[in-house]
């Protein structure tokens, strides 16, 4: 058996709501703790099968805003071969009602016990079956037009359990039923929610004011349709009656307390969303300084780091271009004097000295000349003598060229 309480109700119908882009503010109720039981159900006919494959979906009553409302009983369509629809129902627990959604399934599961009529009559479902892919109706709980239904047959449907109309299980003067093995099964086995029509046309029962219990007294104008969301027309079936006496005190009584409940727990809930904004705010805000300031000191760390990788790398290179250009100045210096060195050792070296004749090294001076001879006599030529030969110099130096003969100066007579 799946038991949702009223709060696991407004999450599935807030959900239903936004994929179908119906107005929350319909399904804001069902977060609040209901202590007085629904009114009776109403007393309707069931309105004509409009076409094969539509399953009956009995009414109930709802809770919205301004206390209970009806929502129509209606043919709805199976959403798929096979399945069949357990009614919802409200049950007591933890001293408050709570709303047990229906479901779609391959077998009725535990709906209450709450007898809704039309082949749901507190146990199981008797007003029809699936064979072969096509739904076969009992005509004897179902409103069908045999002339267009071929897949009917008649049955006479036994209620074990008194019809009194009490639409709510346990607490006071509510049912007493428990779930059997095979409903425990059933409860189990795979499940569907309700279809998207359902779920609209339970948002349109909560937008018509006729249908409040505070309004109708638990005799809704409109108890039955022939489909969903169609609430006017030859498909509507009005209720014949209520099925108990209405009580107004009590519902004007659970609607005042309700309306205090919901703005205690408004106001508690917005001062709690408030605080938990501001401490996500504060949280949010700690962390992003934190965040900042870290950065900060890992930029400054960083930064720190490279200008002292870059301040040494430039003393290495400042260092080292200093050393190479004292190394180089060294040894250019190292190289000059040397080479000064070298020429001053070999200019001394080829220089000589003052008091003595000099010797050369690699060439021998040219032999001197003769001395004149005695003219020769008037009557005999001279020969012509040829010229000496230069010795030879080594490293092919010139040889010096002879000293030119000064003629013999005439001695100048002294003056008388």
């Amino acid at each position: 058996m799946r038991k949702i309480r009223l709060t696991s109700k407004i999450r599935f119908l807030l959900l239903a709501v936004v994929i179908l882009a119906i107005p929350a503010a319909s399904f804001a109720q069902f977060g609040v703790a209901i202590t007085i039981a629904p009114p009776g159900l109403p007393v309707y006919v069931q309105p004509m099968c409009p076409a094969d494959g539509y399953i009956w979906t009995p009414g109930y009553w709802s809770y919205g805003d301004d206390g209970y409302f009806w929502v129509p009983g209606t043919w709805e369509e199976a959403p798929e071969a096979g399945l069949l629809w357990t009614p919802g129902y409200w049950g007591w627990g933890d001293n408050a009602f709570a709303w047990n959604e229906g479901y779609w399934g391959t077998s009725i599961g535990f709906y209450g016990g709450v007898n809704y009529g039309f082949g749901y009559g507190g146990l199981g479902y008797q007003g029809g079956y699936w064979n072969g892919g096509a739904f076969y109706y009992n005509r004897s709980v179902n409103n069908v037009n045999v002339t267009n239904f071929h897949n009917v047959y008649s049955k006479t449907v036994i209620n074990n359990t008194t019809f009194n109309h009490v639409s709510y299980n346990g607490g006071q003067g509510g049912v007493s039923a428990r779930p059997t093995a095979a409903e425990e099964t059933a409860s189990h086995e795979q499940h569907r929610a309700p279809t998207a029509l359902q779920t609209q046309h339970v948002h349109a029962a909560s937008t018509n004011h006729a249908l409040l219990a505070s309004v109708n007294h638990g005799r809704p104008a409109v108890a039955a349709t022939a489909k969903p969301g169609e609430f006017s027309g030859h498909g509507v079936v009005a209720a014949k009656s209520a099925g108990t006496p209405y009580k107004a005190a009590e519902n004007k009584a659970a609607a005042n307390k309700t309306s205090g409940t919901r703005s205690t727990a408004n106001k508690t809930a917005a001062n709690k969303t408030t605080a938990t904004r501001s401490n996500e705010n504060k949280a949010a805000a700690n962390k992003v300084a934190a965040t900042r300031s870290n950065e900060n000191k890992a930029a400054a760390n960083k930064e720190a780091a490279t200008r002292s990788n870059e301040n040494k790398a430039a003393a290495n290179r400042e260092a080292a271009t200093r050393s190479n250009e004292n190394k180089a100045a060294a040894n250019k210096e190292a190289a000059t004097r040397s080479n000064q060195n070298k020429a001053a050792t070999t200019k001394s070296a080829r220089q000589p000295a003052a008091t003595e004749k000099p010797t050369a090294t690699h060439a021998q001076s040219a032999p001197r000349q003769a001395a004149p001879k005695a003219a020769p006599k008037a009557e005999a030529a001279p020969k012509a003598q040829s010229a000496p030969r230069q010795p030879t110099v080594a490293h092919a130096q010139p040889a010096p060229r002879p000293a030119a003969k000064e003629a013999p100066k005439t001695e100048e007579r002294p003056r008388q």
